[in-house]
């Protein structure tokens, strides 16, 4: 199938099977939140009730694994050399054992380029078998070009925001994991700045990143199993300008009085960065303090007197 096929549009499928029929090299980047493979059949408050439409969410952890390691391995392929995918998903525990993204991120082809903490100001915990988490992760994922790991550097007024993200989950969604529009907004907007290209959500349920994307001027590709999410999210696509107020307000963050060049070259930084500015008044010489005769002579006729008035010792 040509990209025309699917330009800005939602195939409604299973994420991988559509992958595979996408061209190569032709994304830009992408922002996506998988399934976290909760266990549907775990017993929990949270976990029962926060349920998908048309699929589940109870792999063996080992086949949840491989799958998430083939599905990224495609978009890398999918992935302009230079392109980026940021990638959120959290911590689980299984019998106490902690099952960290890190377990299959670092056997995909990416390069990882930062861990990004989401701290969603909720906590998630219902038990106390640890401190209550109220933080998910947002993995920078990478392309290199050529080789070069460390690709291109923000601009300061994206990269001033650090690497943790503070935002609350989407309200009133009928999605029972959406992330807000701020998320997809900043990571889209700090990568993208004011080039366009094309956004990908493989996963994109109620087309929070999707919303984004159109809102910021780029072309994007969803790809979800539901029907039911999908006909939302394109319906909220179509009113995309109800949203623009939220997208705004997370763009007017991106704002920086001076650059870093700008600050070293007015010396304001200190270390090797630091510009000498030399004062053309003239030093004052300092003397240190020489006694005069007169002094000394009063100085040694006293310790004399003090002697002689002290009563001996035994």
């Amino acid at each position: 199938m040509t990209q025309s096929n699917f330009m800005n549009r939602i195939i409604v499928g299973d994420t991988l099977r559509v992958l595979r029929e996408i061209p190569s090299e032709i994304i830009d980047m992408g922002v996506t939140s998988p399934p976290y493979n909760k266990g549907e059949n775990k017993k929990g408050w949270l976990v029962k009730n926060v349920k998908y439409k048309d699929s589940i969410d109870k792999l063996p952890e080992d086949e949840y694994q491989e799958n998430q390691i083939v599905v990224l391995n495609e978009l890398f392929r999918m992935t302009k050399p230079g392109g980026s995918f940021f990638y959120n998903h959290k911590l689980r525990w299984e019998r106490g054992f902690m099952l960290h993204p890190m377990d299959w991120l670092r056997r995909t082809n990416w390069t990882l380029r930062q861990e990004i903490i989401w701290d969603r100001l909720i906590a998630a915990n219902i038990r106390g078998w640890r401190f209550w988490q109220v933080e998910e992760r947002i993995y920078w994922l990478y392309k290199p070009v050529d080789k070069h790991y460390i690709g291109q550097e923000l601009k300061p007024k994206h990269a001033l925001l650090t690497s943790i993200w503070r935002f609350h989950p989407e309200q009133n969604n009928p999605h029972p994991a959406p992330f807000p529009l701020a998320l997809p907004a900043r990571a889209i907007y700090s990568i993208m700045d004011d080039n366009k290209g094309i956004i990908i959500d493989p996963y994109c349920g109620s087309g929070t990143t999707l919303v984004a994307a159109k809102l910021l001027g780029h072309d994007y590709i969803g790809i979800e199993i539901s029907k039911e999410y999908a006909d939302f999210a394109e319906a909220r696509i179509v009113n995309c300008e109800n949203e623009r107020k939220e997208a705004l307000s997370e763009m007017v963050k991106h704002t920086v009085r001076r650059t870093f060049s700008e600050r070293k070259e007015n010396g304001e930084y200190t270390g090797r960065f630091r510009i000498q500015k030399h004062s053309q008044e003239k030093p004052i010489s300092l003397k240190l303090f020489e006694p005069k005769a007169p002094y000394m002579k009063q100085t040694a006729k006293k310790a004399s007197a003090n002697r002689k008035a002290a009563p001996a010792s035994d």
